[in-house]
């Protein structure tokens, strides 16, 4: 169905502690995600938007937390400026001995109108959140534990 969430599931060889962080700290999220991000608190109701370049096109990014329960999840409202559309993106993290499962969920992707919009495409999201979440967060949260 196209209008099925993007959802990536990923277990990573690092405790849950140091996943939250790297998903709520500005400092530890500027390394892995959104180097131009300015600031992020994770309290419901912080608001926040920047700006993305991508293929000539700058894509501002706004972001308002809707639920923050500290260590199991994170979720923020995702808009684009300019654009339509609304997405929530929710973060939930899960303890399995000493690993952290986290499964990503993107909600609304379809309201971006990406058939008329192609930078907004679902294809997109699920290439950027699997770069996000399967390579660079992983990477990032399992360097610490090897070293």
């Amino acid at each position: 169905m196209k209008d099925e969430p993007v959802i990536i599931e990923r277990v990573y060889n690092a405790p849950v502690k140091a996943v939250w962080e790297a998903i709520t700290d500005l400092n530890k999220m500027r390394q892995w995600y959104f180097p131009m991000l300015e600031e992020f608190e994770p309290e419901v109701g912080f608001e926040t938007k920047f700006d993305v370049e991508n293929d000539g096109k700058t894509y501002v990014h706004i972001w308002k937390v809707k639920e923050a329960d500290p260590y199991k999840k994170i979720s923020y409202e995702w808009k684009f400026g300019d654009y339509p559309g609304d997405s929530v993106v929710s973060f939930e993290l899960f303890e399995e001995d000493d690993s952290t499962r986290i499964v990503l969920t993107h909600t609304g992707v379809e309201t971006f109108r990406g058939d008329l919009h192609p930078g907004l495409a679902k294809s997109n999201f699920v290439e950027g959140w699997t770069s996000f979440i399967g390579t660079k967060l992983k990477e990032y949260v399992e360097q610490d534990v090897e070293a």
